[in-house]
């Protein structure tokens, strides 16, 4: 008997990895299933995993194509509980495992400051799921209040801080199609000075800039960099801010932008400005962002300050 863990790679598989050692009333036998990348390849190598096709984000033919691997892969593993954490990957597998009457669970993303996505809104209609969040000033009767991926972190000042930044982390994260050419075009002239910068580029095009680019990075590459960082400058993406703040810096979050084409939605605009009101993150527009911005950053250091809240699963 197995719990099945779902979740898109990126933030929503950093989520639920976040998430997963906190939950009580499942089995803890389990296997993931998520797209295949370097990421996902990094923080599963010990683990079973089952590697499906991509979903693209509201890409509905693409849900119903990974519909019969689903069937498959719960029958094949006798599943006896489902946790997703989206995105659109949950459509695929957790109507099918609610329908045969497995109790199935779906988290909404931290990055829903303000009510369900559009995955959530489209469970929200199939019977037999239960559905939590993680923000509890909109919980209600359907959406638990479960707690938090970013429970149990504080920011504190360094005693010496920097005179300047000599390494760095810039990181967008893994999203296909969708370019952030301006906020790298803006810290390649912050940073020229800097010894060492990590560029994680994702789909942005910066042949024509004197940077070296990689389009992504192992998880493990990616947390040493951090840590070792003065500073990490990042889209407001949940999953890399997550990975920042276990890594012990304060990051700039810069919100990718939909009406410049830089994503589905503005939802980053209030992951940013939910971990700046924590204190937790510096949150500011690409034609905002300093250069003393990223001194400031540098001057903290973020620490657990408590153990993180038990998750029960209703």
């Amino acid at each position: 008997m197995t719990t099945m863990l779902v979740a898109s790679s990126g933030g929503h598989f950093t989520q639920l990895a976040e998430l997963w050692p906190r939950i009580e009333g499942v089995g803890k036998d389990c296997i993931w299933v998520t797209f295949d990348s370097p990421q996902t390849r990094s923080m599963l190598k010990d683990q079973r995993v089952e590697y499906v096709p991509y979903i693209k984000p509201r890409g509905l033919s693409s849900v119903l194509r990974n519909v019969p691997q689903a069937f498959k892969l719960i029958r094949k593993y006798n599943v006896n509980s489902v946790i997703s954490t989206g995105s659109a990957i949950a459509l695929a597998y957790l109507p099918y495992s609610a329908i045969r009457g497995i109790p199935t669970h779906y988290i909404e993303s931290a990055t829903r400051v303000e009510g369900p996505s559009v995955t959530g809104k489209a469970l929200s209609r199939v019977p037999g799921i239960k559905f939590y969040n993680q923000h509890e000033a909109w919980a209600n009767e359907q959406w638990k209040f479960l707690g938090s991926v970013f429970d149990g972190f504080e920011s504190v000042p360094l005693t010496q801080k920097p005179a300047g930044i000599r390494r760095a982390v810039v990181s967008v994260g893994t999203m296909e199609d969708y370019s952030f050419r301006d906020f790298f075009v803006r810290l390649a002239d912050y940073l020229s000075d800097a010894e060492s910068v990590l560029w994680q580029t994702g789909s942005t095009d910066v042949s024509d800039l004197n940077i070296d680019g990689k389009e992504v990075v192992p998880a493990h590459e990616l947390e040493q960099a951090m840590q070792e960082a003065d500073v990490v400058i990042a889209h407001a993406g949940t999953g890399t801010a997550l990975t920042s703040l276990r890594m012990g810096k304060r990051p700039i979050l810069v919100p990718r932008d939909s009406s410049n084409g830089q994503h589905i939605d503005d939802h980053q605009f209030q992951t940013a400005a939910l971990l700046d009101n924590m204190g937790l993150a510096l949150s500011r527009k690409v034609e905002d962002l300093t250069k003393a911005d990223l001194l400031e950053a540098a001057g903290f250091k973020v620490v657990r300050s408590g153990t993180p809240r038990i998750l029960q699963l209703s």
